[in-house]
């Protein structure tokens, strides 16, 4: 969700979004072509879901002792899309998760964790931003990487949005600027650098009931180029382009009330490979 840069983002403020018709607080009207179908299709999925649990949890455990495969018959690696299952870490550094592995599950870990970062609420602060950019990139990109976000998060930008020149919102509105990672793969590994990228959803408005930027949601995906210095993966560049995009649903809009507490009750995680 970050704003354009010299390594390839869109300007600012012209992320393409789809709006719901009227009000965009007042909920929008939900389309009901599908509805009916909808409803039988998730009451059969779920039927199938129980029907596999209740064998799942009856199959046993597949020990030798009744005379199934053992442990060395079954599939030694994950599915392309599943999580690997490595620990994920447990320090940060400017509140974001670092010591990652010096594999490419670890690059991938932390090209996921740096998306976020990346593209939090926090970046249209500038005091936070400089921090941001501090702990993820590497020593000879930090100024640089400082001087082209200036330029991206001016405060005519944070007016377009509805906020104040330090970033914050007004008075009884909530602003809303979250970056989501679906998946991760490498295009390019060596020794001690890895190109990455990221497919992502994005969160990006204010939430409030006179709202004129309504927290709409978008897809993309972040391309960064990782350098292993300081035992730590860092960002060397990065760039964004939009998609791949699902067909959207038919999800009634939430009021801004819903948005606004849900921001505030829902955390984050730390994402691994």
């Amino acid at each position: 969700m970050s704003p354009g840069d010299e390594q390839g983002y869109t300007e600012p403020g012209q992320t393409r979004t789809r709006l719901p018709g009227g009000d965009p607080y007042g909920g929008a009207p939900r389309r009901t072509g599908r509805s009916s179908s909808r409803g039988l299709v998730t009451v059969v999925g779920v039927v199938v879901l129980l029907i596999a649990a209740i064998a799942f949890a009856n199959r046993g455990d597949g020990s030798a002792t009744d005379g199934s495969a053992g442990k060395g018959d079954r599939p030694k690696a994950a599915a392309p899309t599943a999580a690997s299952g490595t620990k994920p870490v447990d320090t940060k550094s400017a509140n974001i998760p670092s010591g990652f592995a010096h594999t490419e599950q670890g690059a991938q870990s932390a090209a996921a964790n740096y998306a976020v970062a990346l593209g939090s609420a926090e970046m249209f602060n500038k005091s936070r931003r400089d921090a941001i950019l501090q702990a993820i990139m590497t020593p000879s990109t930090v100024t640089s990487s400082k001087t082209a976000m200036d330029k991206a998060y001016t405060p005519d930008f944070g007016q377009s949005l509805g906020l104040y020149a330090d970033g914050t919102a007004p008075k009884g509105y909530t602003f809303v600027s979250r970056t989501s990672p679906v998946g991760t793969k490498v295009t390019e590994a060596t020794g001690d650098t890895a190109t990455v990228e990221v497919w992502c959803s994005g969160l990006l408005g204010l939430a409030g009931d006179k709202s004129t930027n309504p927290v709409t949601n978008s897809w993309f995906t972040i391309t960064m180029k990782l350098e292993w210095t300081a035992n730590d993966w860092k960002i060397i560049t990065h760039s964004q382009q939009e998609g791949p995009a699902p067909v959207p649903g038919d999800d009634k809009a939430s009021s801004s009330e819903e948005i606004s507490k849900a921001v505030d009750e829902y955390g984050g995680f730390t994402y691994a490979r």
